[in-house]
């Protein structure tokens, strides 16, 4: 079980670290802009994950009915939710794109910000906005092949449009002189070409894995629309819910300053290398905990848990002690300012200090979804930030004189009330059901 879970998590990982090292190549380049340039990218992130929060429900429930029709033996039936995914998530992505586009100034103006902050921030998200449509292609893309247990077409592609975009990023941003707005055209110009040619290889012969998949499946069907809806609609609340976490956040965070607003964006993007193997091995789970259950073999899919917590927490650990010891050497790669290289150092660490809840956060977020019980994981992914981390905020900026460090000590605290919470939903057992049988199907 190791070996398996190693197996399909190494690709994941190494896309993970893909994505990391394309939010990192933006950081870094639109750093040379100045801090400014960075918190504006801070400030419109938790924007864009919110409004592509159905997208990303509807791939989980890609993953999760796939992969445990995959598991049942049934791949005449898998390729059908494979077909309503990519046609919903194209059709979500027009309308959440056109939307965010035009909201986009306005919500800006409500988080707090203005003048240079205000003027780059709205630059940067629109352009993102008009990209949607690949953005979530390829995530529809990723969840049918992860479905099918496999992470390496997607790691290639991934790999390819990262390529691109660490060429197009110095070109646009220094070179044209477009400044942010060239680090947004550089992302949506690399999703762009590499999301056309994953779309196009799931139809098209020597390209096609796993399941047959055919145009005609793209054809909206009531009774897969309602199956979809049912696993991927809390997924999508769940995400929603925590991006809409992280928006509040950081008008919070405006608050206490821009320089605290880019040390925290720079601090999250360094986080993200830490937390890669958890985050590919709690992905991975998702593929393994659908095909066991589809397949009726629940004691192995609770071995694939046991493993992958082994495996999450002890990497998860030996990547913390070894950013610890590194935060201010690599904070200086960032940022020229003394008071971001501080607040950022003391958030790094304290990262460090609790990476192991996140860790096993992401491997119950992997059990849940990968069950198809998404309501258990968005209690979790909600409850994260609504009910636990911005009340703490709030709490302990008010009644404790300790500035940025609110923002800091609450986060640690959320993640080991959410790890108790998640702990016992897991004991439940209610997890270990199969959602494809229903009246519907």
């Amino acid at each position: 079980m190791t070996r398996t879970v190693l197996a399909l998590s190494a690709p994941l990982m190494l896309n993970n670290l893909i994505q990391t090292i394309y939010n990192l190549t933006d950081t870094y380049w639109v750093s040379r802009l100045g801090d400014i340039s960075v918190a504006a990218v801070t400030l419109v992130w938790p924007v864009i994950f919110f409004m592509i929060s159905l997208g990303i429900g509807l791939s989980v429930a890609g993953t999760a009915l796939v992969s445990q029709y995959i598991g049942a033996g049934d791949t005449r039936d898998a390729a059908r939710p494979a077909g309503q995914v990519l046609t919903f998530c194209l059709f979500f992505s027009v309308l959440i794109g056109a939307s965010g586009y035009v909201l986009t100034p306005s919500v800006i103006r409500w988080m707090g910000a203005d003048g240079a902050l205000y003027a780059q921030a709205v630059s940067f998200l629109q352009i993102i906005f008009l990209g949607m449509p690949f953005l979530l292609g390829f995530m529809a893309y990723t969840s049918i092949m992860q479905g099918q247990g496999d992470t390496i077409s997607p790691m290639i592609f991934g790999i390819l449009s990262v390529l691109l975009n660490m060429i197009l990023d110095p070109i646009l941003i220094l070179t044209l002189d477009m400044g942010v707005a060239g680090a947004a055209w550089a992302t949506v110009i690399a999703r762009m070409v590499f999301c056309i040619i994953a779309v196009y290889s799931l139809f098209r012969g020597r390209w096609r894995k796993g399941i047959d998949l055919h145009l005609a499946h793209l054809k909206p069907e009531g009774r897969w629309l309602k199956k979809i809806a049912k696993v991927g609609m809390p997924a999508s609340l769940g995400q929603s819910s925590a991006a809409l976490g992280f928006v509040i956040m950081n008008a919070f965070i405006v608050g206490f300053g821009d320089n605290t607003l880019a040390a925290f964006g720079i601090g999250n993007r360094i986080n993200s290398l830490v937390l890669m193997p958890a985050m590919g091995i709690g992905s991975a789970l998702a593929t393994i905990v659908g095909q066991n259950i589809g397949y009726g073999d629940i004691p192995r899919a609770c071995l694939a848990v046991r493993r992958s917590l082994q495996l999450s927490v002890s990497l998860s650990l030996v990547g913390g002690l070894i950013l610890f010891l590194l935060a201010g050497s690599v904070m200086e790669v960032f940022t020229d300012s003394p008071d971001v290289y501080a607040q950022g150092v003391e958030y790094l660490r304290w990262i460090c200090a609790g990476i192991f809840l996140m860790a096993i956060f992401q491997v119950f977020v992997g059990v849940f979804q990968g069950s198809g019980h998404t309501v258990m994981a968005m209690i979790l992914m909600a409850g994260r930030l609504l009910a636990v981390r911005i009340p703490l905020i709030v709490l302990l900026s008010r009644l404790f004189d300790i500035g940025s460090r609110a923002i800091w000590y609450s986060l640690l605290l959320s993640n080991l009330v959410v790890c108790i919470v998640g702990t016992i939903m897991y004991l439940s057992g209610r997890w270990k059901q199969a959602v494809i049988h229903t009246p519907e199907g």
